[in-house]
């Protein structure tokens, strides 16, 4: 059975990987007071993001729907794994707009865990809360950070696309050669190439499509310029690439840091390859700045690195 690095020969955390307590500046108890009142879950917390103290003190946060349950088990992913033992919440897309709506966000990020024993995966759940968050904040723009919808993938799609979020995001996570060894036999490299192209054939208007990639599992620099190739054939405009923290023990272990400057190679590569934004820094998540992503985007700011 393969087992994590004894703590005294895991790789040390570099001076550029270090991040700051929460502080009382800002809004950041402002924004966990209101997600714990409304009883909502944040990928931000579940999946133990380093930029929290950041982003929550800007104000903003990353919801995450359809329960705190995820019925896969990604070797990366901190989020609780399991079976759920409830349906999704019908009253949580009003919540959700309600919390967005009392934050005065511009631009709102929804995810979700995959929720493989729903029949429709979801999708409706994630189109009922685009509407929601339509109706309570007409001005604001919405991002979807999907799960795969496995089996029912193009009738997911229809469903998400026809409450027209602004940005329709799907990671690929990993190079082709490590993608089923760290996200599952369930997860397809291919079919979450496809995913990201049928959005954009599918949409009677111009969405934006994004994808993120995490390094560090094992990877070269080169597999991640192939992934990013990948990604521009099949239309994505956005990408983010980060690096990857290992969230417990039993999770995969960090195989390298990678250094700022290599972070800065890959985001001229991506460059080069035409996409609208490429994101790409050793503390860059996908929702990171996601409203700056966007705006890149749309207005051809090529490409930042943080």
């Amino acid at each position: 059975m393969e087992t994590s690095l004894p703590v005294a020969e895991r790789p040390r955390r570099p001076e550029w990987m270090k991040v700051r307590a929460p502080s009382k500046d800002g809004r950041y108890f402002d924004v966990q007071k209101l997600v714990h009142g409304l009883s909502l879950n944040t990928i931000c917390e579940e999946a133990r993001c380093p930029n929290i103290s950041e982003c929550w003190g800007r104000g903003t946060a990353t919801f995450q729907i359809l329960g705190d349950t995820c019925t896969r088990a990604c070797r990366y992913c901190y989020v609780h794994s399991g079976r759920p033992d409830a349906p999704p919440d019908q009253l949580e897309p009003l919540r959700v707009a309600q919390a967005a709506a009392q934050m005065e966000l511009r631009h709102v990020v929804v995810t979700s865990v995959d929720r493989d024993d729903v029949p429709d995966r979801g999708a409706g759940h994630y189109a009922a809360t685009i509407r929601a968050l339509k109706a309570k904040l007409p001005e604001a723009t919405v991002e979807v950070l999907t799960p795969d919808f496995l089996g029912v993938e193009e009738d997911a799609l229809h469903t998400v696309l026809a409450a027209r979020p602004d940005v329709f995001n799907h990671n690929i996570e990993t190079v082709r050669r490590l993608h089923r060894q760290m996200r599952g036999a369930k997860a397809s490299y291919d079919k979450a190439l496809w995913l990201l192209e049928r959005a954009k054939e599918l949409a009677d208007y111009p969405v934006l499509t994004k994808s993120g990639i995490i390094v560090g599992l094992g990877e070269t620099n080169d597999e991640v310029v192939e992934t990013l190739r990948d990604l521009r054939a099949h239309g994505v405009d956005v990408v983010t690439i980060g690096q990857y923290l290992q969230p417990s023990a039993k999770h995969a272990p960090i195989d390298r840091w990678v250094h700022p400057d290599e972070f800065r190679w890959l985001r001229e590569q991506g460059e080069a390859l035409g996409f609208g934004s490429v994101f790409a820094g050793p503390l860059v998540r996908s929702s990171y700045r996601a409203d700056e992503q966007r705006h890149a985007a749309a207005t051809g700011r090529s490409a930042v690195s943080y």
